[in-house]
């Protein structure tokens, strides 16, 4: 079965024919096989046949049962409109409400130039991504690790990829539990007209509300079965980016605001300042750490491979995330200017427009972004899924039974809820984590590109592949270790369970 593919053997297109040096002489060579073979003769109509079918199934399957039993290639039903719900609804989310924060430092010009060719570099990279995953013949690399593994081996691929991306499923995961907990805690406070010291819940137990949401909703099977929960969560990101940038443009700009750099202080705090914005923008841009996982739910024979149906999906789905990031981060900056708080526009709004818009559209608003986060939850917290069930399967070599994968899921909400309340502060590090997990999106799939498909040494491929490769490596370690210093320097409020 297709779902129950793992490795992909190509075939040929057509048999090998040995013949004998006399037929080889013969004059006859050099004709078409129409002249040679009458039209209707049993060899040809069988060669046909086999050729058609061969060009239509393309594959020779190699079954995994293990590949078959995980979460993420247990179904390989998806489609060009799967991908497409799945890429928008991890490609945008909150980490965009906080863009115009980095325009405080950057600048318009420079926001826009920074902006923009993240975006262009974060498009290619992907491109890359669905090129290399079934590049090697006969290999279909359904997951981002194994797609390290092979190119830079078990070990440096391990040791370089598998800490970023746990990082960034369960580190964003806690950090999506923070947001909509929250804001179901707002949603509350402006439905019902009351205050926070008047709301029946604490942050905690709302926190506590979202989580237990979340975890009933995970108990969804595989990656394709939550292809209508992505397309809820890829809706209400952008409607409410939508609404945000709408709202905060038609009111205006504040008074009193400015568009300069007022922080005073040194050369190297002003550089922080740069860094921590580059940041922000890298930390915007994820998500390529589920491209792979994406495309491993497709079908792919030779003549449809899955690269055309997810590359159409990519496009769809990053057309509509330039159409919320840019308006988001301009209209946000020119509304707020440097007023802009540290959290974010959606902060912004509530905090500078709170008497002047409606009561409807600040709750809708509230709503649209918790139900977002419940849907951003489930992708982001497949390829962990996926992982704590490939251990049991590996040891046991069966399917995972339905309780335990319940009580991974659980296990992993739970774990994620006492990150999220025992680090608050996860959103302040925004600038930090965009700079870890940079390399997944930015660097590494230039250097699997240059490892697995070996362009020619010195041609213009090599040279843009390497040099994206290693300007990516160099900005990650700028970046973090810009983080670490500013955190040093500046100082942080550690509010260790202490969620507000």
């Amino acid at each position: 079965m297709a779902g129950e593919v793992s490795e992909v053997r190509s075939a040929p297109l057509s048999p090998v024919i040995s013949a004998p040096p006399s037929l080889i002489q013969s004059p006859m060579v050099g004709r078409s096989p129409a002249r040679v073979t009458p039209r209707a003769s049993p060899i040809r109509k069988a060669v046909a046949s086999m050729k058609g079918y061969l060009e239509e199934v393309g594959h020779i399957t190699k079954l995994d049962p293990q590949d078959a039993w995980l979460p993420i290639t247990e179904s390989r039903n998806g489609n060009a409109y799967y991908a497409a719900f799945h890429n928008l609804c991890s490609g945008i989310g909150f980490q965009a409400l906080v863009l115009p924060v980095a325009f405080i430092f950057l600048g318009w010009t420079w926001g826009i130039i920074c902006l923009s060719s993240a975006f262009i570099w974060q498009l290619y990279t992907l491109w890359l991504l669905i090129q290399l995953h079934e590049s090697v013949p006969g290999i279909r690399y359904s997951r981002y690790l194994q797609l390290a593994n092979d190119a830079f081996g078990k070990r440096l691929g391990t040791l370089l990829a598998y800490l970023p991306i746990m990082y960034l499923s369960a580190g964003i995961s806690s950090a999506i539990i923070g947001v909509g907990g929250g804001s179901m805690k707002l949603f509350f406070n402006i439905v019902s007209g009351s205050t926070d010291q008047s709301n029946p819940l604490s942050t905690v137990e709302w926190y506590l509300v979202f989580t237990c949401l979340a975890v009933i909703l995970s108990q969804l099977p595989n990656l394709n079965s939550i292809a209508g929960v992505s397309l809820v969560g890829a809706v209400t990101a952008v409607s409410y980016c939508t609404i945000i940038w709408v709202v905060s443009v038609g009111r205006g700009r504040l008074a009193g605001i400015s568009y300069a750099h007022v922080r005073e202080g040194s050369i190297m705090d002003r550089a922080l300042d740069v860094i921590n914005a580059l940041g922000l923008i890298a930390f915007a841009f994820r998500g390529h750490n589920l491209v792979l996982e994406i495309q491993a739910t497709m079908p792919s024979t030779l003549k449809h491979p899955s690269r055309v149906p997810m590359w159409r999906g990519v496009k769809a789905a990053y057309l509509l995330v330039a159409f919320c990031m840019y308006p988001m981060a301009i209209g946000g900056f020119w509304s707020y200017g440097n007023q802009i708080p540290s959290s974010g526009v959606l902060q912004a709004l509530y905090q500078f427009h709170s008497r002047d818009t409606s009561k409807v559209v600040l709750g809708l608003t509230a709503l649209l972004v918790v139900i977002n986060c419940l849907s951003s939850f489930q992708i982001y917290a497949m390829p962990v899924f996926d992982n704590m069930e490939a251990g049991y399967t590996s040891k046991k070599n069966k399917r995972c039974p339905r309780w335990l994968r319940s009580g991974f899921r659980t296990m992993f909400g739970a774990i994620g809820f006492l990150i999220a309340v025992a680090f608050p502060f996860l959103s302040d590090l925004a600038g930090l984590m965009g700079g870890i997990s940079l390399p997944i999106t930015l660097a590494y799939p230039c250097f699997m590109w240059i490892i697995v498909r070996k362009p020619n040494r010195y041609s213009a491929n090599w040279y843009i592949n390497w040099a994206l490769g290693v300007l990516g490596m160099g900005l990650s370690v700028v970046l973090v270790v810009g983080g670490l210093w500013r955190l040093i320097d500046s100082g942080i409020k550690f509010r260790f369970f202490k969620p507000q």
